[in-house]
């Protein structure tokens, strides 16, 4: 994890090739292996994976936490470059927002975070292929222009989180 001035960067290099880290994002049945911290269960996935496409990921807390419901995320996907396309770099930009169950946004106090978390950001995610037959996966969140904002999106735990679940990720991956 990086933060730097344009926002927070998150990296991780995993042990497999750029076309089996993007199925990893883009299947639903391979992303509930990995969704959430460690801990965490990933109870629904869809992806309509397209531009204008529309996903909804669901994860579930541990049993007896604050965390034990099902918590929604979802946004569209507003660009797509799959590794069909460009072999060496993959890359999706995607609104990311706090829903329910059929995406309808929520604010983030209604999901126990800060109010002033930003409601919807932009989410870039690139996958490069290295030389090894590895992938260095990139997470970027632009720094929102409120400092207000982008302290809440600090203390709020999802750079913990993405790592946690990113752990997982490398897991599944590396199989």
């Amino acid at each position: 994890m990086d933060i730097q001035s344009e926002g927070i960067v998150i990296t991780r290099v995993l042990a497999a090739p750029i076309e089996k880290v993007w199925a990893a994002w883009t299947q639903p049945d391979l992303a509930q292996g990995w969704w959430g911290p460690q801990g965490f269960s990933a109870p629904s996935i869809k992806i309509d994976l397209h531009v204008g496409g529309k996903y909804i990921f669901a994860m579930h807390g541990p049993a007896g936490s604050e965390w034990d419901k099902d918590m929604y995320s979802a946004g569209e996907y507003l660009e797509i470059l799959s590794p069909s396309e460009n072999p060496r770099q993959a890359k999706m930009g995607v609104t990311d927002y706090f829903s329910d169950e059929q995406g309808n946004l929520l604010s983030p106090s209604e999901m126990g975070q800060d109010a002033a978390f930003p409601k919807e950001s932009i989410v870039t995610v690139t996958f490069d292929a290295l030389e090894d037959g590895k992938t260095k996966l990139t997470i970027f969140y632009p720094r929102p222009a409120s400092e207000v904002e982008f302290a809440a999106m600090m203390k709020s735990g999802m750079i913990e989180g993405w790592n946690s679940s990113l752990d997982k990720l490398a897991e599944i991956v590396a199989q």
